[in-house]
């Protein structure tokens, strides 16, 4: 036995061990608690965003996609610094089979995909371009307008961080991930052992999500742990859900009526085979809107007829000429009662654009591409549908609404 002398200096030497450097104190989240994805019976938890009732659903302890369309299932909240754990697996066993893990996403699509701005983690089988620029072993990469540094510099100087090494299992076969998102950086370990990872990434906080892409894929045993915030700035945070909803599944025209084969949908997007703009041909919801506020893309062709875009919000119908422009108007049923000029924007034929209308009562609002194409103060309208005109060589996909309710 020590001298009580001895014994208190040993006390004091081991307590002074455990001391760190002020930088060495990094927040650390309790060991152990992990919380389940998934609850094995229903998606509670989940937001299916873009896609078909069926293109994810539930069996067993699974949550199986598809594939079908393109699109994405998230969170129903935003998470910052995480550990992440799940298992994966491909039915295919000679084919391509795509799939993947969406980090720090918007609630919505990026403009003119079916795809979220994020940080995506493969989930690929069966892909081995002969220049070796993609893997199917685990690569991490920025998608849609998000930002990241790979671990290791890609050879094309794209924001790729190719595997170390091969681990991946084929078609048929479970994988483990473990993917962990903290301070701006993910690492991704596959079946135990960590092959990729990026940092600086923005947004570094959002919506987590599973993608659809045109395979079947199962993924089982999800858990999450959160750990301490890093404290993003306003900027490197993801966009928050607002309450938009989707009004096209990305496979057909469901809530939707129109003449017999006027419209058709292929690849997620909704294309009028009409020339003529006529009452009959239009495309419009079968539920009508007062207030609210609707979010779609639209496309012209390069070359060739059309070049504008109708659309109409109840009884607010807008133009827009994919050359330039916008003219609004007020309709009283299939009667235009006026119409206004609308501020040029900037809009490319052959590119994708997004409008933002916005009908709040008295008050009607267009956005393009993020831009102010033109604000009025009318009179209070009856509701109707949402109503798409036909032209020439337009393309509709990405088509949201949220109705607005009373300010309190």
């Amino acid at each position: 036995m020590l001298p009580n002398r001895l014994i208190l200096i040993a006390a004091v030497v081991a307590a002074c061990a455990t001391v760190l450097p002020a930088e060495d104190k990094k927040p650390v989240a309790p060991a152990g608690d992990f919380k389940p994805m998934f609850n094995g019976k229903n998606l509670d938890g989940w937001v299916n965003v873009n896609c078909a009732p069926d293109t994810f659903y539930v069996k067993g302890d699974e949550i199986i996609t598809t594939g079908s369309p393109t699109g994405f299932l998230r969170t129903d909240r935003q998470y910052e610094n995480f550990v992440m754990e799940f298992d994966w697996m491909h039915v295919e066993k000679e084919k391509m089979a795509n799939s993947g893990l969406f980090v720090w996403g918007d609630p919505l699509p990026a403009v003119g995909t079916a795809y979220t701005r994020g940080i995506e983690v493969q989930v690929l089988i069966n892909f081995a371009p002969k220049d070796g620029w993609a893997t199917s072993h685990g690569d991490i990469f920025s998608i849609w307008g998000a930002r990241c540094t790979p671990d290791r510099p890609h050879f094309k100087g794209i924001e790729r961080c190719l595997p170390s090494e091969n681990r991946v299992k084929g078609g048929g076969e479970w994988n483990h991930y473990k993917v962990t998102g903290n301070d701006g950086a993910i690492k991704l370990e596959v079946n135990g052992k960590e092959v990729s990872g990026v940092s600086k990434c923005n947004p570094r906080k959002g919506y987590l999500a599973l993608e659809s892409e045109g395979a079947e894929c199962h993924f089982k045993n999800l858990k999450i742990k959160e750990l301490p915030s890093t404290n993003p700035k306003p900027e490197e945070v993801a966009k928050v859900w607002e309450g938009h909803t989707s009004l096209f599944n990305g496979i057909a025209l469901k809530g939707w009526k129109t003449e017999k084969d006027a419209w058709k949908v292929s690849g997620g997007v909704i294309r009028p085979t009409t020339k003529e703009v006529t009452a009959k041909e239009t495309l419009e919801t079968e539920k009508k809107y007062g207030k609210a506020e609707l979010v779609f893309d639209w496309k012209m062709p390069a070359k060739g007829e059309g070049g504008f875009c109708g659309v109409d919000l109840g009884s607010f119908a807008v133009d827009m000429n994919a050359f330039g422009g916008s003219l609004v108007g007020w309709r009283d049923g299939d009667k235009f009662e006026g119409t206004r000029r609308g501020k040029d924007v900037d809009l490319k034929p052959g590119q994708w654009n997004r409008t933002v209308i916005t009908v709040d009562g008295k008050k009607y609002s267009v956005t393009v591409n993020g831009k102010d194409a033109g604000a009025w103060e009318e009179k209070e309208r009856a509701e109707g549908p949402v109503r798409f005109r036909p032209t020439a060589g337009l393309e509709i996909m990405n088509v949201f609404v949220r109705e607005l309710k009373p300010k309190e």
